[in-house]
Formats: structure tokens, sequence, C-alpha cells
């Protein structure tokens, strides 16, 4: 049973994670959970080099994810080169941490290795060419980043993930020599985290929003997508962000073509890559 004291700490954990709409009741914890809860994507890196091997440390984490039978359909560029964190910044909208952090990992969604098994071995392999498959290596590469994520905040450094490679998947794909059938599908930033900045553990959607019982139900979504909406403005005045809530930016996120960033022509981009995608 919880102490008083680790209940406090997981109020306040569970406070920090959701702001005004916390879950009715608080079920097993442990340092594990907390941690956890605890995340927060950090955008401002101290000049620190990383202990020796923590790629190789985090790589060990990322492969004991689960993956979809055993495919391992990911692959993980470990980029510590400056001219290629500038180059790899400029796909993403010029994001300077890219650049400041020392440690830029990028996750890629890797069916190549699967059609060299294939060629050694003298057979074709149809499925290769489906989008089901290149949503199984997403899925690969996503779950195996999130526990080198995990692995590097029990290590005491901080982490932000970077969608905006997708902004160029082609160059992207040239500026790391990836072989046909292989696409960066996200970076990740790693490094110590610059305490002067704030960054500060973000309110998320309350579960009675997220988390469904039995049946899909959306009975008081508005009045508690209000609630959330003043949550996460506060949270943006603390923080010295644009005021913003989370309607408006859903709003402004997919509204226009523009906001994508050159990621509406995906498809494309990805037939290019060698992804047939049937």
């Amino acid at each position: 049973m919880a102490t008083s004291t680790s209940k406090d700490q997981q109020h306040a954990a569970l406070a920090a994670r959701y702001g005004s709409e916390l879950p009715p009741e608080c079920g097993p914890w442990n340092e594990t959970i907390a941690a956890l809860l605890s995340h927060r994507s950090v955008r401002k890196y101290l000049p620190k080099p990383l202990p020796d091997n923590t790629v190789t440390t985090l790589a060990a984490a990322a492969q004991s994810a689960a993956t979809s039978s055993n495919l391992q359909t990911w692959s993980l560029i470990a980029v510590t080169d400056p001219a290629l964190k500038a180059r790899l910044s400029a796909v993403a909208a010029g994001q300077k941490h890219i650049i400041e952090c020392p440690l830029f990992l990028v996750w890629v969604a890797d069916l190549s290795r699967l059609r060299r098994v294939g060629e050694q071995k003298q057979q074709q392999l149809a499925a290769l060419n489906y989008l089901e498959m290149l949503l199984v290596a997403t899925i690969d590469a996503a779950l195996a980043a999130q526990n080198a994520v995990v692995a590097a905040e029990s290590l005491g450094l901080s982490t932000v993930y970077i969608g905006a490679l997708r902004n160029d998947t082609q160059r992207v794909a040239a500026e790391l020599d990836l072989p046909d059938s292989a696409v960066g599908v996200f970076g990740l930033c790693v490094g110590y985290a610059d305490h002067s900045v704030p960054a500060e553990v973000k309110p998320r959607l309350p579960q009675s929003v997220v988390v469904h019982r039995d049946l899909y139900d959306v009975a008081g979504e508005p009045a508690r997508l209000d609630i959330y909406d003043q949550d996460l403005a506060e949270f943006s005045r603390r923080n010295e962000l644009s005021v913003s809530n989370w309607t408006n930016r859903v709003i402004a996120r997919t509204k226009e073509l523009g906001a994508m960033a050159g990621r509406d022509k995906l498809a494309a981009a990805l037939r290019a890559l060698g992804f047939p995608l049937s």
C-alpha cells in the first residue's frame, strides 16, 4: 500500500501531467511510473559530451522493445557530425536544438534489410510492396525509440522528438546515404538539458476524453476540452511561450496544407524511396 508521502508524490505527478482534471482514483504506483509521468520535451541543451558508449546503451534498450513478428524492421543512424546535424536541422525548419544536442538519432523505417534477405535467398518477398509493411516498420521504429527515451531519461539525459525530418524525406535519405526501402521517420535529440530554459511537464488531455470503457463515448467531451484549453494556455504563459490552447493548435496545424511543410507530398516521396505502398 502506498504511504502518505508516496500518495502526495503521486498526486503531484498526476496534477503536473493532467492539470485541472485528474483521474478520479489513483492506481498502483512505483518509481518507473513516476519517471514516465515526469517526461518533458527539452529544446535547449548544454554543450556537454555524453558518456562513452551511450549510443550502445540506448540502442540496446531500443532493441529490447517489441517488434512485429521479430522482423526488426528499423535501423538507427547516430549523428554527431556538426555539419551533418546542421543540414538535418535545415530540413527541420532550422530547429537549433538539433545542432546544439551532442547526439541526434534518426530512426529509420527499414525494409531494405528484408529485401536483401530475399535477394540472398533468391526469394521474391511480395508483402514488402504493401502499405502494411511500411506501417509495421514505422511502428517498430516508434516503439524502439520510446524505449531509448525512457533509457536516456533514466540516465539523467533529456530528449525531444523531431517529426520535421519528414518535411523532406528524400533529402534526409540522401544526407544519410539510405538505401531504397528505408526512410527516416523522425529524429531524436539527446543531451543534458540547459535548465536555464523552462521545460515544464506539459498537461495532456484528460483521461475522460482519451480512455474509453468498452465503447467509444464522446459524452461531455466539449466541456472537458474547454477546461483543457485553459490549462494549456496557462502552461504557455508559465513557460513564456506564445499563448495558445489545444483546439486552436489543432486547427492551425490541420486547416491549411502549408502547415504540413511539405509533408503533404509524403506519399510520392515514399514511392520515390522504394516503397510502392500497394
